[in-house]
């Protein structure tokens, strides 16, 4: 069975960076297209960013263009999300989310991790 395991969350002081990595088994990863999606408190869901099958290629949401970095590592089945210079408004439960269709950017989306709580203060 498909599995999606985010951990690295916690608190930390704006300006900051955190990289919390997400650990996949149950399917072969290469063939999905990975996503991290976040949901701030009182707020729905964000899409945050994708990764191709091969690493070759990604894609940001405007909010964190140039600030954040998404990387795999298929051998080692895990998913990365590297947040730089993080503010209030990055406070979220980030999840990982693996792709319904293999080799499908945004067709659907239907296996989610628990989520990671990354919360911004001072």
């Amino acid at each position: 069975q498909v599995q999606l395991v985010e951990s690295g969350g916690g608190s930390v002081q704006p300006g900051r960076l955190r990289r919390p990595p997400c650990a996949a088994s149950g399917f072969t990863s290469m063939v999905y297209w990975l996503y991290w999606v976040r949901q701030a408190p009182g707020k729905g869901l964000e899409w945050v960013s994708a990764i191709n099958t091969g690493g070759s290629r990604t894609e940001y949401a405007d909010s964190v263009k140039g600030l954040s970095a998404i990387s795999r590592d298929n051998a080692k089945n895990t998913l990365c999300l590297q947040m730089n210079s993080l503010k209030s408004e990055d406070t979220a439960l980030y999840y990982c989310v693996k792709e319904a269709t293999p080799d499908r950017f945004l067709n659907a989306l239907d296996a989610w991790g628990q989520g990671t709580l990354v919360t911004v203060s001072s």
